[in-house]
C-alpha cells in the first residue's frame, strides 16, 4: 500500500530549526525534509519508516511547514508566494500562514490551539499544495495526525482524490458539532475518546504512542548525569496539578525545568527560577538522559488514564520516570516496577527523597522501562497495529 501521514510542527520549533541552519529554507524539499527528520523532534519520520520497513510506501507531509511545502510546490511547477520574510535584523520570521497556525505537539494538547484565539486552518495556497500532493502521492491511506489544520472539510477533499482510506489520530474528545464521518477510523491513545467517537458512530481504536528505536543510535553519546531533578514540556493554565507538583518539588530540589514560563505564572512562584528555555529533539532526549529523576504529570483533562508522550520519551533513552499513577498505566508498564509512581504531591516528595540517593535502584527501574518501551512501545509496533486496522477496513463487511 501507499499510506501518506499528514502531521504538523510547533512554529516554535520550526523558527528554531530555521534559524539554526542559515539557507536552509532556500534549499530542496530533500534536503529540507532531511534536515527536520534528523533534529529528532516530534515523531519525525518514524510511522513512515516503519511502515516502509513493514513493506509499504510511505511518506510524511509537515502541513504548516511553510517552508518545507512550498520548496515542493516550486520544484513540482506551481507557482507560490515566497515562504520567507525578512526582519529588520536580516534574520528569517516565521511566515505570515505560520504565525496564524499555533499547533501543540502531541495529539493530546491539539485542541489547545483552539483557545489561543487564532485560526488552526491552513491558507488558500498551504491546502493547494497539499491537495497537489495527495494527487502526486496516489496514497491509499492517508493518515492524518493534525486534525485540526486538516479538518473535515479538507479531508472530504482529500477523500475524492482517490477515495483514500482515512485514518485521524488525536488524544481527547473534540469539541462537540464537528462531523467526523469522513472518517474511515479514529484513533486515539485514550479510551475515553475512542468511546466518544464510537457514541457518535464512527469506528475508532485505541492505539498508543510510542518511541523510536533509532533514535538511540542517532544520539550523541549519553551525557553525564548532573541534574537532580528534571521536567521537560509544558506548563500552562491547562496543567494546574502539574504546576502545583512542580512547585512543590521547586522548593525542595534543584528542579530543572526545560520548556518556558508562562505569563499567568504568578512572579512569587518558585519556578521561575527554575526554567532552562525550550530544547527540542535531540537536545530534549539528552536533558532526559541527564537526569537523576525526570518527572511526568498528565495535563488536566487527561483525567485517569495514562498515554501522553513523555512516558514513552523518558523510558525509551533509558531515563528514570516518574510518573503520576492512572487508572490504565498498568497496561502500559508495571508501576513501581517499569517506572516510578506518584498519587498525590506528598506521595511524589517522598519518592524524590526515598530515590535520590538510590543510584542501583533508580537504574534498575530504569533498564526495566526501557525493555519494556522496546518490547511493547516502539513505532514498529504502532505500525504493525495500524496496518491490521487497515486489513480489517478493506475487508468486505
Amino acid at each position: 500500500m501507499r499510506i501518506l501521514v499528514l502531521n504538523a510542527d510547533y512554529p516554535r520549533f520550526l523558527n528554531w530549526l530555521y534559524r539554526r541552519q542559515p539557507g536552509l529554507g532556500s534549499a530542496g524539499y530533500a534536503a529540507q525534509m532531511a534536515a527536520r527528520n534528523a533534529s529528532l523532534f516530534g515523531v519525525a519520520d518514524f510511522y513512515s519508516r516503519n511502515f516502509a520497513a513493514l513493506g509499504h510506501s510511505a511518506a510524511e507531509i509537515h502541513v504548516n511547514n511553510a517552508w518545507l511545502q512550498t520548496a515542493w510546490a516550486r520544484e513540482h511547477g506551481m507557482a507560490v508566494e515566497a515562504a520567507e520574510t525578512a526582519t529588520p535584523s536580516g534574520s528569517t520570521s516565521l511566515p505570515a500562514w505560520l504565525q496564524r497556525a499555533v499547533t501543540p505537539l502531541k495529539p493530546m494538547l491539539r485542541p489547545l490551539a483552539r483557545k489561543v484565539g487564532l485560526s488552526p486552518s491552513l491558507d488558500a495556497q498551504a491546502e493547494a499544495i497539499l491537495l497537489a500532493q495527495i494527487e502526486d502521492f496516489k496514497p491509499d491511506v492517508v493518515l492524518n495526525q493534525d486534525t485540526f489544520h486538516v479538518d473535515p472539510q479538507l479531508m472530504r477533499r482529500i477523500k475524492a482524490i482517490g477515495n483514500p482510506i482515512l485514518i485521524g489520530q488525536i488524544g481527547i474528545a473534540p469539541s462537540r458539532g464537528v462531523d467526523w464521518s469522513v472518517y474511515d477510523l479514529m484513533m486515539s491513545q485514550l479510551s475515553a475518546t475512542v468511546d466518544f467517537f464510537r457514541r457518535l458512530g464512527v469506528r475508532a481504536e485505541v492505539n498508543h504512542l510510542a518511541f523510536e528505536r533509532g533514535i538511540l543510535e542517532a544520539l550523541p553519546p549519553a551525557p553525564a548525569i548532573d541534574i537532580e531533578v528534571s521536567f521537560v514540556g509544558t506548563v500552562s493554565p491547562d496543567h494546574r496539578q502539574r504546576i502545583a507538583l512542580l512547585e512543590a518539588v521547586a522548593e525542595r530540589y534543584d528542579l530543572k525545568l526545560f520548556g518556558n514560563p508562562p505569563q499567568t505564572l504568578p512572579a512569587s512562584s518558585p519556578l521561575h527560577r527554575c526554567f532552562q528555555g525550550e530544547v527540542w529533539g535531540a537536545d530534549m532526549y539528552q536533558a532526559l538522559r541527564r537526569s537523576k529523576i525526570t518527572l511526568n504529570s498528565h495535563i488536566d483533562m487527561a483525567g485517569r488514564e495514562a498515554g501522553n508522550m513523555r512516558l514513552f520519551e523518558a523510558t525509551g533513552v533509558g531515563a528514570f520516570l516518574l510518573t503520576d499513577f492512572k487508572d490504565n498505566l498498568h497496561t502500559l508498564f508495571e508501576p513501581d516496577g517499569d517506572v516510578a509512581t506518584w498519587r498525590s504531591v506528598d506521595d511524589c516528595l517522598a519518592v524524590i527523597s526515598r530515590m535520590i540517593g538510590d543510584a542501583n535502584g533508580r537504574a534498575a527501574i530504569a533498564r526495566a522501562g526501557q525493555a519494556r518501551t522496546m518490547a511493547q512501545h516502539t513505532y514498529r509496533h504502532r505500525a504493525a497495529e495500524i496496518l491490521g486496522f487497515v486489513e480489517t477496513l478493506r475487508k468486505p463487511r
